[in-house]
């Protein structure tokens, strides 16, 4: 595609060179230029793309979209004010507009977005090609790799809608995360379907309050064409659906408590599942749900209103909601003969904490132990109010570390033992000898719940990445018993 083509519909401050050259990659990672890219020079929070010039130059880059003033003879320089936002616009241009050849389902809040787009996945799957790009994985139709960013960069999203378009997808759900919608990644992504589930206190290193956070997420329901599906129980939830309910693009709520287009009544919330009374705009039947806790309730909900917006035929959604399968890391049981009650759980937020906590002292007849921690170099004010969940809520727990990175393991268990007010704990930094100690400590009518990491394969100490998988860990610890 000619570089003219490319940089349509961008603000340019300055050129210098030939716009009549022929780009057949884009890149902002200097290690993956190939010949004849544009590199494009971000300023990161750590690292500066215009320092790599040069080693783009080395590894076939041709034309530079900048923001400083640079001329070097050979090469073309586009100077605009952000290249980050205007990455969006020429990934969108590049691959030529793949998003709006799709319905494209994005879900943003701070809990259950993994949930949501997985149930979705999998309803939707039965009729068409389905893409994912999510927490855990990033589906293009066709392979399977695992993500690195709940949402990628925009340059590597719009290359995976393509991939997702070429391999016959006619839909693709996805996890919205509030550093994409901050920092311009979903940009010129035509979203048919915006879904809101909650928020609660998390990623505070980044945005400077909860205020901040929600006007973040809100975002999102700007951006789409169809219908907002916003839960409307949540505070957050109130106060986005005020903003947003005089767009052009329509709003369903969704909610136990209030009152709402889509809502569930008579809920029972049983060890193999959840069961409800559905009421819609237009029709009212019972749901089951093999997927146990109150915010199951939640994420079907939002996953039916999807659905009905989608114009799915309801006797084919409730019967594939009865036979839907887990999340891997999601309230996930460890199987074992050894009766003992083990529950995996990727919980890291205070509200997603306190959730599975009461999920599982609905079930259990004897204790609740909960085994957790906090990651390192990441929002420090949501450590106390863990640790006083866990604490209050749990009757025994156990500070451990979870992906403590750079920081100091003691430091981060300081944080959580500010909001612990009962001596009901024990700290075990080493993560294996806390889920042992756990596991030992208990019997057939207790439940252990190891929180913080759930699907994640890996532990971060320092800058080194080594294997680390609870549920293994777990399955090793009970088969030495």
């Amino acid at each position: 595609m000619l570089l003219r083509d490319i940089i349509k519909g961008i603000e340019i401050l300055d050129i210098k060179g030939s716009l009549d050259i022929e780009i057949s990659n884009i890149e902002f990672n200097s290690r993956k230029v190939t010949e004849n890219t544009l590199f494009v020079c971000i300023k990161g929070f750590s690292v500066d793309g215009h320092d790599y010039i040069e080693s783009a130059i080395k590894s076939g880059a041709i034309a530079f979209l900048v923001e400083e003033d640079i001329e070097i003879e050979g090469y073309t320089f586009i100077k605009v004010k952000n290249t980050r936002c205007d990455m969006a616009k020429i990934s969108c241009n590049f691959f030529d507009n793949p998003s709006s050849k799709m319905d494209v389902i994005g879900v943003t809040g701070t809990n259950g977005k993994t949930s949501i787009t997985t149930f979705l996945s999998e309803i939707l799957s039965g009729i068409n090609k389905v893409g994912i790009v999510g927490t855990i994985k990033i589906f293009d139709g066709d392979k399977e790799i695992e993500s690195k960013n709940t949402t990628p960069e925009s340059i590597d999203l719009q290359r995976n809608f393509d991939k997702m378009v070429r391999n016959n997808c006619k839909n693709c759900v996805m996890e919205v995360s509030s550093h994409s919608l901050v920092l311009n990644r979903v940009d010129n992504t035509d979203f048919k379907i915006g879904i809101f589930t909650n928020l609660t206190p998390d990623h505070l290193d980044f945005h400077k309050d909860l205020e901040d956070y929600k006007n973040a997420k809100e975002k999102l329901f700007y951006k789409t064409s169809l219908k907002n599906i916003i839960n409307i129980d949540d505070d957050g939830g109130k106060k986005i659906h005020e903003n947003i309910k005089n767009l052009k693009t329509s709003v369903y709520t969704y909610g136990i408590d209030n009152n709402a287009d889509f809502m569930a009544k008579d809920i029972k919330i049983l060890p193999e599942g959840i069961s409800y009374k559905l009421i819609t705009p237009t029709y009212e039947e019972n749901i089951f749900v093999p997927v146990s806790g109150k915010f199951t309730v939640y994420n079907a909900l939002a996953v039916i209103a999807t659905c009905y917006s989608l114009g799915i035929d309801k006797d084919y959604l409730i019967k594939k909601l009865r036979n839907i399968n887990g999340v891997s890391g999601r309230f996930e049981s460890v199987v074992n003969n050894k009766n003992k009650n083990i529950i995996v759980d990727y919980a890291h937020t205070p509200d997603a904490l306190e959730n599975v906590i009461n999920t599982a002292r609905e079930f259990t007849k004897g204790k609740v132990i909960t085994v957790f921690g906090c990651g390192g170099d990441r929002d420090k004010t949501k450590r106390p109010l863990m640790g006083k969940i866990a604490s209050d809520l749990s009757d025994f727990t156990i500070i451990t570390s979870d992906n403590p990175r750079t920081e100091n393991q003691e430091n981060i268990t300081k944080d959580i033992l500010k909001g612990i007010t009962k001596n009901n704990y024990e700290v075990i930094e080493d993560r294996k000898e806390a889920i042992k100690k756990a596991i030992i400590m208990s019997n057939e009518r207790d439940i252990v719940l190891i929180a913080g990491k759930g699907h994640e394969n890996y532990q971060i100490i320092g800058n080194e990445k080594t294997h680390f998988d609870d549920k293994e860990e777990a399955i090793k610890i009970l088969n030495t018993l």
